[in-house]
């Protein structure tokens, strides 16, 4: 069950795209995390399969994530807005970060680690440049 964390937004995109990424994303199992508990799932679009099948995680966020590891399955992905990414990372609950730096300068952007108590450092474990010149960054947490 433990493949990946999801907001309940991507339900109305995903089951209709035509992405190369569209059959994935519709049938992994998803938990999503919300304080509106079971009545966000009323939000997915009927015939969304497992989008609608997620399971609502409302509980504390390091209880849930535990709950999910403790489970068979693949590695967990999660996906969202930074505000969830970055309680994530300052409860310390990030066991690999995938970090992209895409080509493009831009004013001010969301601080992912603005909410870690003290420096945390990171191990580098790749490193890999794709076509366009976006670069992705593989890192534990040293």
């Amino acid at each position: 069950m433990r493949d990946l964390i999801l907001k309940m937004s991507m339900a109305a995109w995903w089951p209709t795209s035509t992405d190369v990424f569209a059959p994935p994303m519709n049938q992994i199992p998803k938990a999503v995390f919300s304080r509106q508990g079971p009545a966000i799932l009323g939000k997915a679009r009927p015939g969304a399969g497992s989008w609608a099948r997620a399971y609502v995680a409302s509980g504390g966020l390091a209880e849930e994530i535990a709950t999910l590891k403790v489970q068979d399955g693949k590695p967990i992905i999660a996906h969202g807005g930074v505000s969830f990414a970055r309680g994530l990372v300052a409860r310390g609950l990030v066991d690999q970060f995938a970090l992209w730096v895409a080509p493009l300068a831009l004013d001010k952007g969301l601080q992912l680690f603005s909410d870690l108590a003290a420096p945390t450092p990171l191990k580098p474990i790749s490193s890999k440049t794709s076509p366009g010149g976006a670069v992705a960054q593989i890192y534990r947490p040293a």
